[in-house]
This record gives C-alpha cells, structure tokens and sequence, in this order.
C-alpha cells in the first residue's frame, strides 16, 4: 500500500505521444511523478506498446495501466512481470468514437454511398433500392462496452440489432446470443468488436460468411487476426458479401502490394476506427492510480485466463 505517498508514474508508448499525455497527468496528479525512466523505483506503468525490454525492468510495480482497450500485445510479451496485475484502458471518448464509425460505415452501407461512389467514378446515373432501416438485421460480435454502446447507438435508428457474446448479455433492445450459428443467419452487416484470443483468432472466416444473408456486408473494427483475407476475398468475389469495410489488419501498415489495396468492394482506414482520447481516458487512469495508493485491486481488471 502507497497511502498517502507519491507515486511513481512510467510513460512507455512507442504509439502514444507523451506531449499529448503529460499536461493532463500533470493538472490531475500534481503531488505524483511522471517519468520515461524505466529504471527508476516504478510503482504503476502506464503502456501502449512499449520499447523492447522495458516490462523486464519492472520489478517492484503495483499496476500495469493500459492506454487502449486491446491488451494482447501486452499479454504475450514473455517479459511481462508475473504477477502483476494489468487494466485495459476503458476510455469514454473511444468508446464514443467506435460507435460514431460503426454507425458511419453501417449507414454508408445501408443508404448504398459505397455503391454511388463506384457509380461517381464511372459517371453512371442509376437510382438503386432503398431499402429502411428495418429490412435490416445489424449482427455485433461482442457485447462489451464497445458493443454494447454501438448497438445502444444502432436500434433508435429502426435497424434490428442481434449481438453475440461469450457469456450471456442482456441488452435492452437488443438479441443477444451465445449460438454464434443461430445468429449469423439473421445478419444483413456483421460488425467485429471482439477482443483478440484463441477462441477469436479467425472468427471471420467461410464458415461465418456463408451463414449471413447474401450480398451481406462485414466491418471489422476489432483485430486484424479476426480475419481469414483469403476466406473475405473468395466471399467478395463470389457476392456472398457485397462490401467490407477494414480498419484493422494483420501487418500494419498494410504492405503496398495487398490486394485489398485494390478490391473494389472493400474499404480501408488506417486503424482510426477509435483513438484513446486523453482528455476523456485521463480520468479513468487517475481512478486507477488512486486505487493503487490505497492499495486496491484496479477497475477494468484484465483476466489472463480469458484474455481480455
């Protein structure tokens, strides 16, 4: 336990630029010290993938704070301190953002703008089907807070909103399922929100396109590994799905030279889907460092059994 003591506060992000960080840590921890010294006396860690080495000379921390929400980098680095725990970052201005780009794409698909663009480009003029929002059954894998505010977000729009978790969810407006198979069939849009594991590695695969309705369309904002590319190109070809929009992919950057570069049934965004926003985490991370003082477990605890 620190009590009332000052604590000792290490920024490691190769992502996360400090400048952004510091001011807003410094107005909301002025008694505390902020760092880039990992060989200092650390008592919490604030990390987003962090340099080569440096979780291996953290040997007395209380708290590993992630700034994101995805903590699957952090939990197979082999120099990550036994016995540490970890929090994922939930984020309210992330959590906002990933709603406001899940409704984005869904919206760009449902009024057919990705279709209209092609149309631009080829200087077509041809009116296509609308359809209302409740023709459409909108599928969410993964019903935690990302989920779970996307389809709060979704359902007073008049679409249909099915979700599926690992664990039963009650969600009000929503279908929630544990029977991935008995879901996938209702699916006009497939959104992935899910955290990364080796039950989700995949998850995007034949098996799952087949099972949605034709000329479905599948947003990935979670994970590139949730993706088998060669099972989403063989289902955009053969119009299983009509569209795809990615934000996320396997190597990022995505190399020159990958095909999805060039499909044209596919949308790509440079992994902006949800940004950690530091005016809305800050608070959050303060929460955490003050129950580490105390000597608290954290809020937003990660569970290394089950992988987020």
């Amino acid at each position: 336990m620190l009590a009332s003591a000052a604590v000792n506060i290490l920024f490691a992000s190769e992502m996360e630029k400090l400048q952004s960080w510091l001011p807003l840590l410094n107005a909301a921890l002025p008694h505390d010290r902020i760092t880039t010294d990992a060989d200092e006396a650390i008592d919490v860690a604030l990390v987003a993938t962090p340099p080569k080495g440096i979780l291996k000379k953290l040997g007395r921390v209380r708290l590993i704070q992630s700034l994101w929400m995805g903590v699957e980098g952090l939990l197979a680095d082999p120099d990550y301190p036994k016995g540490v725990p970890l929090a994922r970052l939930v984020d309210p201005g992330m959590v906002a953002a990933m709603s406001e780009t899940v409704l984005a794409h869904v919206l760009d698909w449902h009024r057919r703008h990705n279709q209209y663009r092609v149309q631009q480009r080829n200087r077509e003029w041809t009116r296509l089907t609308q359809y209302m929002a409740s023709d459409r059954t909108i599928g969410l894998l993964g019903l935690g807070e990302l989920g779970t505010d996307a389809a709060r977000r979704l359902a007073p729009l008049g679409f249909n909103v099915v979700g599926w978790s690992r664990r039963p969810k009650q969600v009000e407006g929503v279908k929630c399922y544990t029977d991935l198979s008995a879901m996938l069939p209702q699916c006009n849009a497939l959104v992935c929100l899910l955290p990364l594991t080796a039950q989700t590695r995949g998850i995007l695969d034949q098996r799952c396109f087949s099972l949605l309705k034709p000329k479905s369309c599948v947003i990935n904002l979670a994970r590139g590994a949730h993706v088998v590319k060669a099972d989403l190109l063989a289902a955009l070809d053969s119009g299983q799905l009509s569209h795809a929009y990615l934000d996320v992919f396997e190597r990022e950057p995505l190399p020159q030279d990958d095909a999805l570069w060039a499909h044209p049934a596919v949308s790509i965004t440079p992994h902006t889907a949800a940004l950690t926003e530091p005016r809305t985490a800050v608070p959050k991370i303060v929460e955490n460092v003050e129950r580490a003082r105390r000597g608290e477990a954290p809020l937003n605890r990660v569970d290394f059994e089950a992988g987020y």
